[in-house]
């Protein structure tokens, strides 16, 4: 399974969902709560091409986006296999 991080606020209801999503497959991740680590905004907002809401999805070397792009690649049946590399 890649590495997946996810970029997240403890008050950001997306960021629930989304991780809720990864949960209920299985998928392990690392959460950076950018609420309680100010410091990582920035990194966060690089690696995101400007992205400056939460949450930021990272599945490997790939940036998904936020929670809404994370359920239409699963929608699409593209995120199992994402997740399967």
């Amino acid at each position: 399974m890649p590495k997946i991080e996810i970029y997240t606020s403890p008050l950001c209801g997306f960021c629930h969902a989304a991780k809720r999503l990864l949960s209920q497959k299985n998928a392990s991740f690392t959460e950076i709560d950018v609420l309680a680590n100010p410091d990582r905004k920035p990194e966060m907002i690089q690696r995101a091409n400007g992205g400056r809401t939460v949450p930021q999805i990272f599945i490997g070397d790939s940036h998904v986006g936020g929670c809404d792009e994370l359920y239409a690649l699963d929608r699409a049946g593209k995120l199992d296999p994402m997740l399967a590399q």
